[in-house]
């Protein structure tokens, strides 16, 4: 409850990222490449992680638990991650 969770998920065409508060049952924040405007590059990936933590900041969430969705820590992942962590999110 201290933590949310930071929950990834990857379509064909872009790339979804929301904060989730699991206790409540809530998307506190969420951020996605389609509302960006840009694909799904490896550049998109890094936007969205800024984007995400930015929101998160607003919102007052600083420390959350990393969900890559069963996906592998390499690429698009690692790009959003570190650049979430980059622009103040803690995990």
């Amino acid at each position: 409850s201290t933590r949310p969770r930071l929950s990834i998920y990857r379509s064909n065409t872009h790339i979804y990222a929301q904060i989730i508060d699991d206790t409540k049952g809530h998307t506190l924040v969420a951020a996605n490449t389609k509302e960006l405007k840009l694909g799904k590059n490896l550049e998109a990936a890094k936007a969205l992680g800024q984007a995400i933590a930015k929101k998160a900041l607003k919102a007052k969430v600083k420390a959350v638990v990393f969900d890559r969705s069963g996906y592998l820590y390499c690429g698009r992942i690692q790009a959003i991650a570190d650049a979430a962590r980059s622009a103040g999110l803690e995990f």
